[in-house]
């Protein structure tokens, strides 16, 4: 029974037969996928019981032959077999053998108990489904700079003694930029690639918040935006905080990006200290960092707000203009952004700006130099 309770808190489905190739665990999630009550399939044979095919119609157990089959086997690798109704899903099997000694009245390496994960298929659909999207996006994305850095080449190659300084210079510029936007692309599939793995490392070193927020508008500056379209805000004591340099630029560089491309008015910067979730109360000093960006647009519909950090997440246009779509271009700017603050052990959400307008505001940890 109590393989049975911990077998139903799993999220795939499991069936566990014995070495006889009876049925002694079906879970929760396997009733669910199969349509079968546990209570009427402990017992019975899981040849019976699941009758699996592959997608030619051949009697998968006939071909996998657990109980029979090759004396060294430990696992049948994931893949789609279908029901008897038709209903596809993603099975793998696993053996657990026991080890006799040769010359024993049974041979060795016997199956002892054969362990079946089962998944709906309609999960893998959506992961390729992503994967999908992701590919067309990306070549989407990269089609347009490439098609450009390749005929302003082709074009200075071939008559490169018919056009001025001036204008060559034009050109090489534009290749410079879409090289750029390019390289922009590649990084941020990278980011996609080490967020999804795990494999976000955080770098830390004493960082001056304000001053990152500072440089990211100057920068924007000398880009040609409007020096009093920011304004930068710094509220109290801050605490020393130690954090990825890098990775906080790439930070607040995407949501002050996202608020002028995507918003309206005045981008407000407001860097403050925060407290820890728990640490409210305490008469101990701050131990976190709050840095809130926001701009004068329409904002986010609060139903919207929690799907905004998905990967390819793109708000709708408003009265036929691209304003108001935070989270434009590829559709992972925000996305990368929530990984790179949840790297540092922070959190990122989207509200109301008190003057209307989006908020974005993320809050992380001071942390401590890196040992």
């Amino acid at each position: 029974m109590g393989s049975l309770v911990f077998a139903d808190e799993l999220p795939d489905g499991v069936v566990v037969a014995d070495e006889a190739g009876r049925i002694i665990v079906f879970n929760r999630v396997a009733a669910r996928l199969t349509g079968l009550d546990p209570a009427e399939v402990i017992g019975k044979f899981v040849f019976d019981v699941l009758p699996l095919r592959d997608a030619e119609g051949r009697d998968w157990w006939v071909y996998a032959d657990p109980y029979h089959g090759l004396p060294t086997r430990t696992r049948h690798p994931e893949r789609s077999l279908y029901l008897a109704d038709g209903t596809e899903i993603l099975a793998s099997v696993g053996y657990v053998r026991e080890n006799r000694p040769q010359g024993a009245a049974r041979c060795s390496h016997a199956v002892r108990r054969l362990v079946i994960s089962l998944r709906g298929a309609k999960q893998r659909e959506r992961l390729e489904r992503s994967r999908a999207e992701l590919v067309s996006t990306v070549a989407h994305e990269l089609r347009s700079p490439l098609t450009s850095v390749k005929g302003f080449t082709a074009t200075l190659l071939n008559k490169w003694g018919r056009f001025t300084d001036d204008q060559k210079r034009v050109m090489l510029e534009t290749v410079n930029a879409d090289a750029d936007r390019v390289t922009r692309l590649i990084t941020e599939l990278l980011d996609v690639s080490r967020i999804e793995s795990g494999r976000m490392e955080v770098h830390r070193q004493l960082v001056d918040v304000p001053d990152r927020a500072r440089k990211i508008i100057a920068g924007r500056v000398a880009a040609g935006d409007a020096e009093d379209r920011f304004r930068l805000e710094v509220l109290g004591g801050l605490p020393e905080t130690w954090l990825d340099a890098d990775k906080i630029d790439q930070i607040l560089g995407n949501l002050v990006e996202n608020a002028v491309r995507h918003g309206a008015g005045i981008v407000t910067i407001v860097v403050e200290p925060a407290r820890l979730e728990g640490e409210e109360g305490s008469g101990e000093e701050p131990a976190a960092v709050a840095v809130s960006v926001r701009d004068q647009g329409e904002g986010i519909a609060p139903e919207v707000a929690p799907r905004v950090f998905r990967q390819f997440w793109r708000g709708k246009p408003r009265g036929g203009s691209r304003r108001g779509q935070h989270g434009g271009g590829t559709g992972l700017g925000l996305y990368i952004v929530k990984g790179l603050v949840e790297a540092h052990g922070g959190t990122i959400g989207v509200r109301r700006a008190p003057g209307g307008g989006a908020e974005f505001r993320f809050i992380v940890p001071a942390g401590t130099a890196a040992v």
